[in-house]
């Protein structure tokens, strides 16, 4: 018995051309998946302090056409060189600037326009291997005089308050009471103190890793060490929500306890 006459023919491939078509369109919806929410991805990541591949600024100043990224080194530069050019009888010599976008020393210098605010972040960077500390005559942990001392030599003498020889004690669990804690004032609150304030709480922020820095609260606004994200945030005063308790009228600044 011989074959019929398609005994000879091959069968055809499983899919066949619809195969083809349905790759083909599976591939433009991920390639328009990729390009709709790299973006967004990215943005997400960036603002929770992930690493982002191709990302390496420690530091962003927020401006009027959007994010301008800094190394440490050029924050701290830029908010020692606005911190000096804000005085009237300057202590120390302004760092060199060249490399950073006037763009940036302005509003680092006079704030937003619209009103007075954060411009500067800087990621967190925790330290965990710090020796717990004691409190010493002046009131103050080493750490916590070491930023005073930095401050000084930066800004000048300045209105402090939250630490005594001999320590403080205020209600409740307070870094002021570890003496790793100082306040520093601009009073009256005011548009002008507003904005002064902010030259000393950006700059503490960019130099929060070699002062080993932990909290910086002014203006209802709050900074961590701990974040990665280092963005400042809403700082939720407790009651009476007052000047001081919203830290309206000072620049609250603590530091690692250690241990």
């Amino acid at each position: 018995m011989t074959d019929g006459p398609d005994s000879d023919r091959k069968a055809p491939r499983a899919g066949g051309p619809g195969r083809g078509w349905a790759f083909a369109v599976v591939l433009v919806l991920v390639v328009t998946a990729v390009v709709v929410l790299a973006p967004r991805v990215s943005q997400y990541l960036r603002e929770e302090g992930v690493p982002v591949l191709g990302e390496s600024a420690e530091c962003v100043v927020r401006t009027p056409d959007g994010e301008v990224e800094l190394t440490r080194d050029q924050a701290r530069r830029a908010t020692t060189a606005v911190a000096v050019g804000a005085q009237d009888g300057p202590t120390i010599e302004a760092p060199d600037t060249s490399d950073v976008d006037d763009t940036v020393l302005e509003l680092l210098a006079t704030g937003p326009a619209d009103d007075a605010g954060p411009s500067l972040s800087c990621r967190g960077s925790a330290a965990d291997d710090l020796p717990e500390e004691e409190i010493t005559d002046t009131g103050l942990t080493p750490r916590a005089q070491e930023v005073l001392d930095a401050m000084t030599d930066v800004f000048g003498d300045q209105v402090l308050g939250g630490f005594a020889p001999g320590g403080v004690q205020r209600a409740g669990e307070s870094t002021h009471n570890d003496g790793r804690a100082i306040d520093v004032f601009f009073q009256p609150v005011s548009e002008e103190n507003r904005r002064r304030g902010w030259i000393l709480a950006h700059w503490l922020v960019a130099h929060e890793d070699t002062l080993d820095i932990q909290y910086v609260i002014f203006d209802d606004r709050i900074w961590s060490a701990h974040s990665r994200r280092g963005r400042w945030q809403p700082y939720d005063a407790p009651e009476p929500a007052n000047e001081i308790l919203r830290h309206l009228d000072h620049v609250h600044v603590d530091v690692l306890r250690g241990g």
